[in-house]
């Protein structure tokens, strides 16, 4: 994954690559918003502000900001498969599995692990509560993207300074998985010929895994409480970045003025008790009710960057602040939880659960953003010299090829900082 601000490979309406259509800085820009939430909700928690009644919970929603970083990876990876095979007839290979992998590790790893060990070292001498993943077991797990599978997470792996990294086990495994899922559905299912309608309906029945999975894990005993983290019950999620791919490679079109009105209506609703309880057990119902709901209000969110025309939508998240934002937003994630901790008690000195959720959320964002661009600027993979293209300064003319950028991303994540987290589905 390149330390681009965007993204060049693309088509344009009618399936056909286009120099305008191909350039798509606005994803950079959404992955700023998804970090946003996501601090969002976690200062929420800190705060106890998802108490406070419908705001409350409109606040715990904000979780959805993973549902749209993983949205935008099943997008970005998938695509290229889909565009190979799209053009088979014209000779475009299919992507290198080893240049896949390699990228991504290039791109994840070095970041990720410069952070874990960090946190590790502060929480040696930092302990505001108890603190289970704190371990040479426990760090090992978390380098080794492993600690979500364990049979009870809260009790054995929850570290308070990187409650967040589940969601990096389940976006490794989603890397892992990708290249089988994109051979059998556009090779396996679709006969090697380019069949779009074949590939949305596998797609359709990969989808189907997430609510079968997750009601396997709140009626049975067969799976540990932690398996409602692992990627099963967030499949859903990916397929609809991956559906987007598809529908890109037929021209398909969404409009904003659409997609934007009916996602914010759902945001509504999943912020009901049909989203579940904030404090309190749910029906078994309510977990699937809600991983649906997340999948379709993030696909509606990126739905018009990547199937509509220039809006101000787009246009906003394009901007060179929204783009610069983006391109940290993976550090960003990263880093917001333990910043946010050692803001609460050894800045501000709040107890837990106590202060102003815009406070503690302005003040982890100041420290978070420079710690983030230093990070990143550290830890970024280096692109060679004879690929930077000089055309000014523009969040349009600073993008990088689909094959580098396609997990630049980086996922987020809803875990809170304390035991409540991973109760609905990992979230």
């Amino acid at each position: 994954m390149s330390a681009s601000l965007g993204v060049r490979c693309g088509a344009g309406p009618e399936g056909r690559p286009s120099a305008a259509s191909s350039r798509l800085p606005a994803l950079t820009g959404l992955r700023a918003v998804a970090a946003f939430l996501v601090v969002g909700t976690h200062a929420a928690f800190a705060t106890g502000y998802l108490t406070h009644g419908y705001l409350g919970a409109m606040s715990a929603r904000l979780e959805i900001g993973v549902a749209v970083f993983f949205v935008l990876s099943g997008f970005l990876l998938f695509r290229p498969w889909v565009r190979a095979a799209r053009d088979k007839a014209r000779g475009t290979p299919a992507p290198s599995v080893r240049r896949y992998v390699k990228h991504r590790v290039r791109r994840v790893v070095p970041a990720y692990v410069v952070v874990v060990i960090a946190t590790f070292e502060i929480y040696t001498v930092f302990t505001p509560g108890p603190n289970p993943g704190q371990t040479w077991h426990g760090l090992l797990r978390y380098l080794t993207f492993t600690q979500i599978y364990t049979t009870d997470y809260l009790a054995t792996m929850l570290h308070p300074g990187l409650s967040q990294m589940w969601s990096m086990a389940v976006e490794v495994a989603f890397y892992a998985a990708l290249p089988a899922l994109a051979y059998v559905l556009l090779r396996v299912l679709c006969g090697g010929e380019w069949r779009p309608r074949r590939a949305l309906a596998g797609l359709a029945v990969l989808a189907a895994v997430t609510p079968a999975w997750l009601v396997l894990v709140t009626l049975s005993d067969a799976l540990p409480n932690s398996a409602g983290m692992w990627l099963p019950a967030h499949l859903a999620w990916f397929v609809g970045g991956m559906a987007l791919a598809v529908l890109r490679a037929l021209g398909t079109r969404c409009p904003a003025r659409v997609a934007l009105p009916v996602a914010a209506a759902l945001y509504l609703v999943v912020s009901t008790r049909v989203g579940g309880a904030i404090l309190g057990p749910d029906p078994a119902w309510v977990p699937v009710a809600k991983s649906l709901l997340y999948a379709a209000i993030a696909t509606l969110a990126v739905a018009p960057l990547v199937l509509g025309s220039q809006n101000r939508y787009s246009r906003f998240l394009a901007s060179r602040p929204m783009v610069w934002l983006g391109e940290i937003s993976y550090e960003i994630f990263l880093l917001h939880v333990v910043i946010m901790a050692l803001v609460l008690h050894l800045v501000l000195g709040w107890p837990l659960f106590t202060g102003s959720m815009p406070g503690l959320f302005a003040t982890t964002l100041a420290l978070t953003i420079p710690a983030a661009w230093a990070l990143h600027r550290v830890t970024r993979p280096q692109r060679p010299q004879t690929s930077v293209r000089r055309e000014g300064t523009s969040a349009a003319s600073a993008l990088a090829r689909c094959d580098a950028a396609s997990f630049s991303s980086g996922p987020s994540s809803a875990a809170v900082l304390t035991s409540s987290a991973g109760r609905n589905t990992g979230s």
